[in-house]
């Protein structure tokens, strides 16, 4: 019997809107076959409990050596050497040696730790507002008292770096010289694509930038988490290329995702100004709007690939071994069965769990950092930046093309006269 054809997950309006299409995949069951721009075809997962079911399902590894042909021949995957040296990280392993690496990075992720480091990252973001306002002239006597930023190039794609820096310990100077367009190597392109060879150079200098870390913390250790992935290495507990695949982790999938969080929770506020003024009134609401704001419209759209190692049932459906699985956390975050009315934004919503930051073990292990980054970054947004609203009309906003990631290249924004930071106790 033929396969159904594949839903199409590409395209401007696709990425401007995906839920409309999730809602009819999801009404029509729990997994479809779905076609990347790659031309790659893979099983897509969209309800909430069958999401969950997947996540733990141990027979699904993410280890690439999976891959059938069929996958393989169509898979947007780094070139070698890059693959083999970059690409054998957390995400793309499975117990025990996924189990054996996490433990490097529990610790400095751990929930009370970050909390400490609160008030650090106030700083960041009050200072981050202070340069931007200066930038167009306010205090300075020749701003207008209504003005118009780029939110992604002023805040959202500095801050998350920053606080990533002080956590794991990069070096000041190290931070300053890291290129934001590294982060674009985590979306492959194709072998014939006319931009793989651009894309090839990034992956070279972000290599030689990683190597440049791991001497310098091999030179310089100290108390933080890249030296002691460095001495884990020297120690014989990880490979070469599990060290560079690590810190590769770090540097990319460590900010760039909260990045664009800080913009679809802001294009989501600024849909329903009276949550937005709510909370600039009740900032105590924060924590739980980050929540309700993480299930709306997350950062993280699908997983990475999963394999099954032999043909299996999954959810009603025969999936051949080696295919590419995916769930898709942003339609399992609007399945009404798990969340009433799902496509409200909801700040007094009983939160549930939701699937932001993935379920089982590959739960996002910087997700109590993510978390407060939001809390503070959007407090300090809101309270300072009075009548904060689109620049644009909403659909002229651009959404980013990344296959797994949604949020915006760029977030213009208007606002009042900013105020003063406020007092920290």
């Amino acid at each position: 019997m033929p396969l159904p054809d594949p839903f199409p997950l590409y395209g401007p309006a696709y990425k401007r809107d995906p839920y409309p299409l999730y809602e009819r995949m999801r009404s029509a069951g729990p997994i479809h076959r779905v076609l990347f721009p790659s031309g790659v075809t893979a099983w897509l997962v969209t309800g909430h409990a069958a999401a969950q079911r997947t996540l733990a399902d141990p027979r699904l590894g993410k280890n690439h050596a999976l891959g059938n042909d069929r996958w393989r021949e169509h898979a947007s995957i780094m070139p070698e050497p890059q693959h083999s040296e970059l690409q054998v990280h957390l995400l793309h392993q499975d117990p025990p040696k996924h189990t054996a690496m996490r433990r490097y990075v529990t610790d400095a992720f751990a929930p009370r730790r970050v909390e400490e480091l609160r008030p650090r990252f106030q700083e960041m973001a009050d200072a981050l507002v202070d340069a931007m306002t200066a930038d167009i002239g306010i205090g300075t006597g020749t701003g207008t008292g209504t003005d118009t930023v780029d939110l992604v190039r002023c805040f959202a794609a500095r801050f998350p770096f920053q606080v990533l820096a002080e956590v794991i310990g990069l070096p000041p100077h190290l931070a300053a010289r890291f290129r934001r367009e590294w982060g674009k190597v985590v979306a492959p392109v194709g072998p014939q694509d006319p931009g793989r060879p651009a894309y090839e150079a990034l992956l070279r200098g972000l290599q030689g930038y990683i190597a440049e870390v791991v001497a310098e913390k091999r030179a310089e250790p100290g108390d933080d988490l890249l030296s002691r992935l460095v001495a884990a290495r020297d120690e014989g507990e990880l490979t070469r290329e599990e060290l560079d695949s690590m810190v590769f982790q770090l540097l990319v999938a460590g900010q760039e995702p909260v990045t664009n969080q800080i913009t679809t929770a802001l294009v989501a506020l600024t849909r329903h100004p009276e949550a937005l003024e709510r909370l600039r009134a009740e900032p105590e609401l924060m924590p739980n709007a980050v929540e309700e704001l993480l299930r709306l419209d997350s950062a993280f759209e699908l997983t990475t690939w999963r394999f099954l190692a032999e043909d299996a049932d999954l959810h009603g459906t025969r999936v051949p071994a080696g295919d590419s699985v995916i769930v898709s956390l942003c339609a399992a975050n609007r399945d009404p069965e798990r969340f009433p009315d799902p496509d409200t934004l909801d700040l007094d919503r009983a939160q549930g769990p939701h699937l932001a930051f993935g379920h089982g073990i590959h739960f996002c292990p910087g997700a109590a950092l993510a978390r407060i980054e939001l809390q503070v970054a959007l407090a300090t947004l809101i309270h300072r930046l009075p009548g904060l609203r689109l620049a644009v009309p909403d659909e002229d906003l651009a959404w980013i093309p990344a296959v797994l990631g949604r949020g915006v290249s760029e977030l213009p924004v208007a606002f009042d006269r900013p105020v003063c930071p406020r007092p920290r106790g």
